[in-house]
């Protein structure tokens, strides 16, 4: 999605703000404690420029060991005299429970798997091979990751859900799907699928 009227912005922003009182979240409309800083190392959040959050849904647990935040994020791809930007929704959590391996798992499409061909890295898993064709996976330490995805629970979950979008590093997660706004209406549903998917990667020793 490229252009949102402010009328239309203004109707979301509202619409994500009942939302959150719904989830028994906190909501804040601007980026104010600049949560994008902690986001840079990202692949997403390294591409484009112009990049703001906005509308974040927050929830800390009483103890700390864990923040969950949904938001918008925009960001501008420019091209000689053209630019687009694109909005899309982010599920975020920074947990002392998740040990990460750095890596990224993305649809894998035609053009991928030439690229594997060409030596183009793909981590596959042979014993799961509809995962291991629908995604990409990458990420310098492959045995790590491994351990990681092998979860039986993971790969059922990925197999069955389409079209997302995972990064991590160390104690951080990032859920999306690339360039599409969720609907307020739907955005409990991300963050369902957010935190289901967190617990099936949370280290066994908490």
């Amino acid at each position: 999605m490229s252009i949102l009227s402010k009328a239309k912005l203004r109707e979301r922003t509202e619409q994500l703000r009942a939302a959150a009182f719904e989830l028994g979240m906190d909501f804040e409309e601007k980026d104010e404690y600049r949560m994008i800083a902690l986001l840079r190392d990202f692949k997403l959040f390294r591409t484009g420029g112009r990049k703001t959050i906005s509308n974040i849904l927050t929830k800390t647990s009483s103890l700390m060991e864990e923040k969950i935040n949904v938001f918008d994020y925009r960001y501008t791809i420019s091209t000689g005299k053209s630019s687009h930007t694109y909005h899309q929704s982010v599920f975020f959590i920074q947990s002392k429970q998740l040990a990460m391996p750095q890596m990224l798992l993305k649809p894998e499409h035609f053009f991928h798997k030439i690229g594997a061909w060409l030596g183009m890295q793909d981590i596959d898993f042979e014993e799961h091979p509809e995962f291991s064709d629908r995604y990409l996976l990458q990420g310098e330490d492959e045995d790590r990751i491994r351990r990681t995805m092998s979860n039986e629970a993971v790969m059922r979950f990925f197999t069955v859900e389409k079209n997302w979008h995972l990064e991590s590093i160390g104690f951080f997660l990032i859920l999306y799907q690339d360039k599409k706004l969720i609907m307020p209406s739907h955005i409990k549903t991300l963050y369902g699928k957010g935190m289901k998917l967190y617990e099936q990667l949370k280290t066994e020793e908490w």
